[in-house]
């Protein structure tokens, strides 16, 4: 079987591309001119140079391919101009769309997020959020979303659905919080492992977050071309765990000690603000991001039984995803 995947430099789409591979699928993956390619290199895949942004450069690509994986997207939690990851997140998303059904792929599989989905609690200070775990069915509205990320991702779904009634055999995967190896941005998730394993994290905030080993959430995605219900969502999570008890196993997996002080989120809301303002005018990210912070006003819990019914996913525990994190970034270089 011939295959297409969009953002497999990045870290869910490396997997993605391994998990493939392994199934013996002739894979063909889109990459920048001049991008980081290290989570391809050694593989046995076929190189089409082009962008997202640039709709012409996808025709080349999809062109024959019974699968489509798009899984590329500007993950960031703060970027100085906004325009440029509506248009890879929401524009990108339609030109991949457009070039899938042009060339008539059987299915499309969809990367979006669970940041998309509805949250038990609105995010308030008067209303943080019960710690309810979210489905694929909770209500939610463009209002909910906190920073450009989780906006131009809420909006690229909603672009991606309409192609279901032109005739688009999409179905849509939500990944909740994946870590392990080949995370060599590493994502904002990654960095709190590094931060932790340089004994950069003397504290936290109290908010919970749902983690899946990023080659589950990879498996997750054929099983969703495989067997996925057109028009279906499917969360790919699976433990929801607060950050105290993902820094106490982080704490058994190492030796290091876990931070034992709790921050009260205002003065952290506040400095975060500062830095967002500080971060502008000097065009550096901000150590602080204010999305960042408003985001863990929520805890982050999904509820993934869906896919694991529909689908059939299988997840290892958390405990050891994040060792296998643990042991990838200090094999790498990214921890002492």
């Amino acid at each position: 079987m011939k295959v297409f995947v969009t953002g497999a430099t990045g870290f869910i789409g490396a997997s993605l591309v391994r998990e493939l591979l392994k199934e013996g699928c002739h894979v063909r993956v889109l990459a920048r001119p001049g991008s980081d390619r290290r989570n391809l290199h050694g593989l046995d895949v076929e190189v089409c140079e082009g962008d997202l942004c640039r709709p012409e450069s996808l025709d080349k690509g999809v062109k024959g391919c019974e699968v489509v994986y798009h899984a590329a997207a500007d993950y960031r939690l703060w970027t100085r101009t906004p325009a440029t990851m509506y248009a890879a997140n929401v524009e990108g998303t339609c030109a991949i769309m457009e070039a899938a059904l042009r060339h008539g792929a059987a299915r499309v599989v969809y990367t979006s997020s669970v940041g998309t989905l509805g949250n038990p609690g609105d995010g308030t200070l008067g209303n943080p959020g019960d710690g309810t775990p979210g489905t694929e069915a909770t209500p939610v509205a463009f209002g909910d979303m906190v920073g450009h990320y989780k906006k131009s991702k809420f909006l690229a779904e909603r672009e991606a659905e309409k192609f279901l009634a032109r005739g688009l055999p999409l179905v849509i995967v939500n990944p909740s919080t994946p870590v392990g190896p080949l995370d060599v941005k590493p994502t904002p998730t990654g960095k709190i492992i590094v931060d932790f394993l340089n004994r950069k994290m003397p504290a936290y905030l109290d908010t919970g977050l749902n983690i899946i080993d990023v080659e589950d959430c990879a498996r997750g995605h054929l099983l969703a071309a495989r067997h996925g219900k057109i028009g279906e969502k499917y969360i790919l999570g699976h433990e929801n765990l607060t950050l105290r008890q993902i820094f106490a196993m982080l704490g058994e997996i190492t030796g290091l000690p876990a931070p034992k002080v709790r921050l009260p989120y205002t003065p952290i809301l506040m400095a975060a603000y500062v830095n967002e303002a500080l971060a502008r005018v000097t065009g550096r990210e901000p150590l602080i991001p204010l999305a960042g912070v408003q985001m863990a006003r929520k805890f982050m819990f999904f509820d993934s039984s869906k896919a694991v019914k529909e689908l059939g996913l299988s997840r290892r525990p958390a405990a050891e995803a994040l060792r296998r994190a643990v042991e990838w970034f200090r094999a790498h270089g990214y921890a002492r």
